[in-house]
């Protein structure tokens, strides 16, 4: 798959119109757009009736195949916030080729003012957009938009979800013969609850028994306009081929919407977010004074694309968390919080130099870009050893304030001092106790600790690894406020948050001492005349007593593949049991449920990427728990399963 972004070429005619130079069509009728959508859309899947109907915590999908200028979107959000529940949800799923560029999309709203209820929030996340799937939390969550940037039918077949509603879209058939195949509507069929509705303004013959060979029942009714026939249809086709069980859904937990999360730091915090945006009343037990007290407290953190020109699965989790990331950031304060200052990655020797040259080739100079060593010293603002590539998106984040503004939501309660020594089931709840103190309890627990989780018999078989991380805190000086960006070798330096820099990070495999040592402040001093001996003259370091210098040291956890461990878990020994057949054919599907502890997850292993997987992978918890479209592909979900390891030790004979 691609991983090139190409953007909408687009002209606009003297009315102020889109129109698409890649299909030589108009993106919605003139003086009709707004009503065209109501009729063909709205109307055809019956949404003012299901809308109103809603209860709390439903969730109503609507599949898209066309994204456009978001028309569609807008106006179906702007009458589910008119007629739904102020407890129910909306998930609005599309696919879109070539996405607007945030100019392109700014100016295609202004013919709406009646909408700028609805454009101006998703304009104000519209940055960090980017090939695959891309998640936008709107309304406080109350919305959700999950964006896959691409060719459908390479982005569709990725995708997760059960669909209520469809809006086939796109431009006309003979306009874009690619978006109405055969192939097409058979993962609109896959995807499809019973009885999904769908409207499309096409009456075009073959696309009609084509959607009926698929299995939807479709009707021709009076349009509008020039329109003198849509259509719509019902899905009564069969049901999908069931995933494999040890990577299918579990079933939706019984009663009320409770759920513990366990860690305050960015993992935790970011699951708590989720699950009370989607209704849920969610206790956080952190066992220290407050939130972000381990890895997660850090002064800088930076966001950094450590990517793959193949597409693997980690590198697919990381693009679209960093666009997860970067959009939940515009909600802090800019300069305390957070700096878009971008990130530059140094070419420091021959290897990394080639695979900066096949990341230039593979990714979109929207992402990264790259610069011979004057233009990296220009933009950088200091001297520097080589080039390199820079990511104009990226930049620092102080990880506290993250943390803070996830939690502050009037569904979530932070117990501190709530050390969880024990888990125990008891008539459908877990209960979380500290010795004999029982400190809450709830039918769903998010375990969120880090390496800590492995202390609970239910991770004790996670192979998750700790790596003890220190950083060092320089005083800025008049000349190093000069760095306009971060720079990154073997180890890293931002610009000055206040009035100090951050330093790092080192890498100690053997020690569990948090106590900051004067050898890794001594190695982070080494790490920045690397990067930059200029920088390291303007701070001062040939001066400074390593004895003296600030630091803070705290373990990172990682998994042997670098994947997060997000998901479900299981009863390993009844797994191993149940699933030993794989031990002597690994492609075996034996149709057993998986043995799942039934409300129990884990969102851990993030290693030094947490900024960027951590807060997706909180969408990912929630969309498991809920039962809504996973916000990342469905290979990518497998790929950070917990499951995978049981897994593995089965087809290698080593349960």
């Amino acid at each position: 798959m691609s991983t090139l972004l190409q953007h909408a070429q687009i002209d606009w005619d003297d009315q102020g119109r889109p129109h698409s130079r890649q299909y030589d069509d108009v993106y919605f009728a003139i003086n009709e757009g707004i009503d065209e959508t109501l009729h063909v859309f709205i109307e055809q899947n019956h949404l003012r009736q299901r809308f109103a109907a809603m209860t709390p915590h439903d969730c109503l999908v609507i599949g898209e195949t066309g994204f456009g200028t978001g028309m569609n979107f807008f106006c179906a959000w702007q009458l589910f916030a008119e007629l739904a529940p102020a407890e129910a949800r909306l998930h609005f799923v599309s696919v879109e080729k070539y996405p607007l560029s945030r100019d392109d999309l700014a100016r295609a709203m202004q013919l709406w003012p009646q909408l700028a209820a609805f454009t101006q929030p998703l304009l104000a996340q519209y940055v960090a957009i980017h090939p695959g799937f891309q998640q936008f939390s709107l309304d406080g969550g109350r919305v959700t938009l999950t964006l896959m940037i691409g060719d459908a039918l390479e982005q569709l077949p990725q995708l997760d979800a059960r669909i209520d509603a469809w809006f086939l879209d796109g431009f006309a058939p003979a306009k874009n013969p690619d978006m109405w195949t055969p192939e097409l509507f058979s993962q609109l069929a896959r995807l499809s609850r019973p009885g999904a509705t769908l409207g499309t303004f096409t009456t075009t013959g073959w696309v009609r028994r084509a959607l009926i060979e698929a299995g939807f029942s479709m009707k021709k009714v009076p349009g509008l306009g020039k329109k003198w026939e849509v259509m719509h249809g019902a899905y009564h086709g069969a049901a999908p081929a069931p995933a494999a069980p040890w990577y299918a859904r579990p079933d939706p937990l019984p009663g009320p919407r409770e759920a513990l999360v366990i860690g305050a730091g960015l993992a935790g915090s970011a699951s708590a977010r989720s699950l009370a945006s989607r209704g849920w009343q969610v206790s956080v037990l952190e066992r220290h004074a407050g939130p972000a007290q381990e890895a997660s407290g850090n002064p800088q953190g930076v966001l950094y694309l450590k990517l793959s020109a193949h597409g693997t699965a980690l590198s697919q989790m990381i693009l679209a968390g960093f666009g997860y990331t970067r959009r939940w950031l515009e909600r802090l304060q800019r300069g305390q919080d957070w700096d878009a200052c971008g990130v530059l990655q140094l070419a420091f020797d021959e290897a990394e130099g080639q695979r900066q040259a096949k990341l230039a080739a593979a990714f979109d100079r929207s992402l990264l870009q790259p610069l011979e060593r004057e233009q990296a010293q220009a933009l950088a603002g200091v001297a520097l050893a080589s080039g390199g590539l820079f990511y104009p998106e990226g930049g620092w984040v102080h990880p506290p304030a993250l943390c803070q503004a996830q939690l502050a939501h009037p569904r979530i309660r932070l117990l501190s001092h709530a050390n969880v020594i024990e888990l125990r089931k008891a008539d459908g709840l877990w209960q979380a106790w500290d010795g004999e103190r029982l400190l809450a309890s709830a039918p769903l627990v998010v375990l969120a600790g880090a390496a800590e989780v492995g202390h609970f018999p239910a991770c004790a078989g996670l192979p998750l690894k700790r790596i003890r991380g220190q950083i060092t805190r320089l005083p800025a000086t008049l000349a190093s406020q000069a760095l306009s960006t971060v720079v990154c070798a073997e180890g890293y330096v931002a610009p000055p948050r206040g009035a100090e820099h951050t330093l790092g990070a080192s890498f100690d495999f053997h020690s569990q001492d948090t106590t900051p040592s004067v050898a890794e402040h001594q190695g982070n001093l080494a790490l920045l005349e690397e990067i930059s001996s200029d920088l390291a003259q303007r701070l001062g370091t040939a001066g400074l007593d390593p004895a003296r210098l600030e630091g803070r040291a705290a373990f990172r956890c990682t998994s042997p593949d670098y994947l997060p461990i997000v998901g479900p878990l299981a009863d390993a020994e009844r797994f191993a049991e149940r699933y030993a057949v794989l031990g002597k054919d690994a492609r075996q599907v034996p149709g057993l449920q998986c043995p799942w502890l039934e409300g129990l997850y884990v969102n851990s292993g993030h290693g030094s990427r947490g900024l960027i997987t951590a807060p997706l992978c909180g969408e990912l918890i929630a969309a498991w728990a809920s039962g809504e479209p996973l916000p990342v592909p469905r290979a990518v979900a497998e790929a950070c399963h917990p499951n995978r390891f049981a897994l593995r030790r089965l087809i290698r004979g080593k349960a």
